[in-house]
C-alpha cells in the first residue's frame, strides 16, 4: 500500500491566525480570503482570485503522523485524541435507529434500502452535526444534553446523504462504493432509483414528526441543492474563469449544503439567537467544502483500496475537479480535453499525468486549508466547551484523511 501513496503528507499543525480571514456571508461560495484581498476581488478574475488566495500559503508540507496532528488538549481544557469518540456518545444505535425509520414490508426493496446503513461507513456527517447540538446547546444556556430532535436531524443528514449515494451511483454507472459493489450493479438501475427514493421519504417522515416549520424548510433546500448541484455538474463553462466558480457552486450544492443546513437546523432547535445560526451555517459550510476539495484530492493521490472506490473516476466520468482546474493553468492544453470531457481515447491518462506533474494537488490542498481556517475562525466564536474543540479539531482531521 506504501507504494500507492503520494509522497507527502497534509498535516493540520497550523492553527488560525489572531486577526480573521475576512468575512464570509451566507450567499457566497467562494474561497474565505485575508482582508487585504477584500476590496481587490471585485477587479480581480475569479480564477486569480482563487491563485492569489492560495499562494498565502508556503509551498511545502510538515511532515508528520496522524497521530501528531489528531491528538490534543481542547482550548476548553480537556484532554481527548478522537473527536469522533466524542461525537458517538450520542450516536448509539445509529443505525439501527435509521433502519427501524425505513418500515418496509417488501424483503428485497428492505434489503436494497438498508444496504449501506451497515455501519461501515464514515458518520462524518451525524458526528458533526451532535457536535455542533452540544456545542451550540452549551452556548446558549449551559445544557450538556442533545434534545431527541437534534439526535434526529443526525439521522436524517444520513439518509438524506445515502440516498444521494444510491442515486449518484446510477447516473454516474458506478460499480463499487465503501468497498462493495454499488444497489445499480446487484439489483438494476431502476430499483436503485426507487430505493434512493424510499430513503428520501422515510427521512421526509423524520422531519416532519419533529414538527418545526423553520428546521424542514431548513433541509427540504438541501434537496433542491442536490438536484440542483447534480444538473451543474452534468454541465460545463468554456471561460476558465467561469468554469472555477462553477465548480465551487456545485461543490456547495453537492456537499457542502448539506453539512450547513444540517449544523443551522440543530441550532435552530438549541438556540434562539440567529448569529449562532449562521456561525454553524458557516462552519458546516466552510467545512463540507474542504471535505470535497480533499476528497477531489484524494481522486488522484489515493489507491482504490483505500477508497474503497476507483480513482481517477472523476475524469472517467469527464468532470474536471480542482486538481484539473489548477492544472490548466500550467498545462493549456488541458483545455480543450476538459471541453471535450476526456472523451478521446488516451485523454485520462494524459490529464491525470498532467495533473501529477503540476501544482494542482496542492493548490487544491491549500484551498482546503482555506475553508478548514474559516471554519475554525467562525466555530471559535461560541463559548468553550469540549464539542466545540472537537469541532475545530475535526476540520483539521477533514486535511489529513486518505479515504
Amino acid at each position: 500500500m506504501a507504494s500507492c501513496r503520494w509522497p507527502w503528507r497534509r498535516c493540520c499543525s497550523w492553527r488560525p491566525a489572531a486577526r480573521s480571514p475576512g468575512p464570509s456571508s451566507p450567499g457566497r461560495v467562494g474561497p474565505p480570503g485575508p482582508p487585504s484581498t477584500a476590496d481587490a476581488s471585485a477587479q480581480m478574475p475569479y480564477f486569480n482570485l482563487v491563485k492569489s488566495l492560495t499562494s498565502a500559503f508556503p509551498n511545502r508540507f510538515h511532515h508528520s503522523t496522524s497521530a501528531s496532528c489528531c491528538h490534543s488538549r481542547t482550548q476548553s481544557g480537556e484532554q481527548y485524541s478522537d473527536p469522533f469518540k466524542l461525537g458517538w456518545r450520542d450516536l448509539t444505535g445509529l443505525y439501527e435507529d435509521i433502519r427501524k425509520e425505513l418500515l418496509i414490508s417488501t424483503t428485497e426493496l428492505k434489503e436494497m434500502s438498508e444496504y449501506y446503513f451497515d455501519g461501515k461507513g464514515k458518520a462524518f456527517r451525524p458526528i458533526i452535526v451532535v457536535l455542533m447540538a452540544r456545542a451550540c446547546n452549551i452556548h446558549h444556556n449551559n445544557s450538556r444534553d442533545v434534545q431527541a430532535s437534534q439526535r434526529s436531524i443526525a439521522l436524517i443528514a444520513e439518509m438524506i446523504h445515502t440516498a444521494s449515494l444510491v442515486h449518484d451511483d446510477v447516473i454516474d454507472d458506478a460499480s463499487s462504493r465503501r468497498g462493495k459493489h454499488t444497489v445499480n450493479k446487484i439489483w438494476g438501475e431502476k430499483k436503485a432509483v426507487l430505493a434512493g427514493d424510499l430513503i428520501l421519504s422515510a427521512a421526509s417522515i423524520a422531519l416532519a414528526r419533529i414538527g418545526n416549520t423553520t428546521v424542514i424548510s431548513i433541509l427540504t433546500q438541501v434537496i433542491e441543492d442536490l438536484v440542483r448541484g447534480e444538473f451543474l455538474q452534468l454541465g460545463s463553462k468554456e471561460n476558465e474563469t467561469e468554469r472555477f466558480a462553477h465548480y465551487l457552486e456545485k461543490t456547495f450544492k453537492k456537499t457542502a449544503s448539506l453539512i450547513a443546513n444540517s449544523c443551522k437546523a440543530v441550532s435552530v432547535l438549541g438556540c434562539p439567537d440567529p448569529v449562532v445560526h449562521e456561525i454553524a451555517y458557516q462552519y458546516g459550510k466552510n467545512v463540507g467544502i474542504a471535505f470535497q476539495l480533499i476528497d477531489d484530492v484524494l481522486d488522484f493521490t489515493s489507491c482504490s483500496d483505500q477508497m474503497g472506490k476507483p480513482t481517477s473516476a472523476d475524469l472517467k466520468l469527464g468532470l474536471a475537479t480542482g486538481p484539473v482546474l489548477f492544472a490548466c493553468q500550467q498545462f493549456p492544453e488541458m483545455n480543450a480535453m476538459i471541453m471535450r470531457r476526456f472523451s478521446l481515447p488516451g485523454d485520462v491518462d494524459r490529464a491525470r499525468q498532467y495533473v501529477l506533474q503540476s501544482d494542482g494537488v496542492q493548490q487544491t490542498t491549500y484551498l482546503a486549508q482555506r475553508y478548514c481556517h474559516e471554519a475554525i475562525r467562525e466555530i471559535s466564536k461560541l463559548r468553550p466547551s469540549p464539542e466545540r474543540d472537537a469541532l475545530i479539531q475535526l476540520s483539521e482531521i477533514v486535511l489529513t484523511r486518505e479515504k
